[in-house]
């Protein structure tokens, strides 16, 4: 009994204290743009352990755990609630999360990893430029050749349900092990449905994608899981790390100006958010005539004319870094998802 009562406080403590788990992919140029994309937000990733470790740390923060994992595996933690955080393809989450919407949130685009799933069919098929077309050339296969149609593919829900909604029926699916581009011209499938950036692999295997055929456009994206454990440790933590990350893209939305002269007021100010997206985050002029404004980068030129034709002597820009608001909107679209 003894046992038992001293057992219970360490395991409490334990869940109270337990880290944060973000994931993130553990090799590749995935992996290289998502270290590259929270040092840009000011959060460093390493690993104590050394390059091999499968674990790591945010060095800034002492409450997260990182888990290095491949793309696919990162989705499936997400959707058992293993993860709190991770970093993964759109892609992957609608192919393998059944009813994703419910079960984790996508939190922020990241701006890499970008790919689109695609229906793609052979060039030489002339006529058939849509899934109308392909609908049409499905239903007469089946009736010459007295079979479906194969779709080679990898993403197998994703298919299914964009053919449901363009109304074909008339093709079965090919699960794709190897190489998808190439099913056709060796005859293990007549199309497929494929992830492609370019277009460039499709088009050397001879490949076309319908007009119509976009199923997804893809990217890496910051998702949350809902079934995590969402302590208020966890969320604290949560919270400091999509700050930085907001403020990181807000800063990257603008340019600080500044200047000083006698005819600044708030009329001219007024008129520079107007003409130009020009914001003053610190209120109107000092009483010296100084300002602050937070500029759009293309209209940086536009803007300081304005101001050195209404008085300015001398107008300087300089890059930010970090601008951090009161409101978090990524935070509270975590907040939201877990109070659904």
């Amino acid at each position: 009994m003894r046992r038992q009562g001293l057992d219970e406080p360490h395991r409490r403590e334990r869940v109270m204290t337990a880290p944060l788990v973000l994931a993130v992919p553990s090799k590749g140029r995935l992996q290289e743009n998502a270290e590259a994309f929270f040092a840009r937000a000011g959060l460093t990733l390493a690993k104590p352990g050394g390059v091999r470790d499968y674990r790591g740390t945010i060095v800034q923060l002492d409450n997260v755990e990182i888990a290095y994992l491949s793309a696919s595996e990162i989705a499936s933690q997400l959707a058992r609630g293993s993860v709190h955080l991770g970093v993964t393809g759109e892609d992957l989450i609608r192919e393998s999360i059944v009813d994703a919407d419910k079960r984790v949130a996508l939190i922020n685009g990241l701006g890499f990893g970008s790919a689109n799933v695609v229906v793609a069919v052979p060039q030489s098929w002339i006529d058939v430029r849509t899934m109308a077309d392909l609908d049409d050339v499905a239903t007469g296969f089946r009736a010459q050749h007295n079979r479906r149609m194969r779709v080679a593919t990898k993403y197998i829900n994703l298919t299914r349900a964009f053919f449901a909604s363009h109304g074909v029926v008339d093709y079965r699916i090919v699960e794709s092990a190897g190489a998808t581009e190439g099913a056709p011209a060796v005859g293990t499938a007549e199309m497929i449905v494929d992830i492609t950036t370019t277009g460039a692999t499709l088009a050397a295997n001879g490949l076309k994608v319908l007009d119509d055929g976009v199923i997804l456009r893809s990217q890496a994206n910051l998702v949350a899981s809902r079934d995590a454990d969402w302590s208020n440790g966890a969320r604290e933590t949560a919270r400091i790390i999509l700050d930085h990350i907001a403020a990181r893209a807000r800063a990257s939305q603008y340019r600080e100006v500044r200047t000083r002269f006698a005819g600044c007021d708030a009329a001219l100010l007024t008129e520079a958010k107007d003409r130009f997206g020009a914001v003053s985050p610190f209120g109107g002029p000092t009483s010296s005539g100084m300002i602050t404004l937070h500029c759009p980068p293309d209209r940086l030129y536009a803007l300081g004319s304005f101001l050195r034709q209404h008085g300015a002597e001398t107008v300087s820009i300089a890059s930010l870094d970090y601008v951090f608001d009161r409101d978090n909107p990524l935070f509270a679209r975590l907040e939201a998802f877990l109070r659904m």
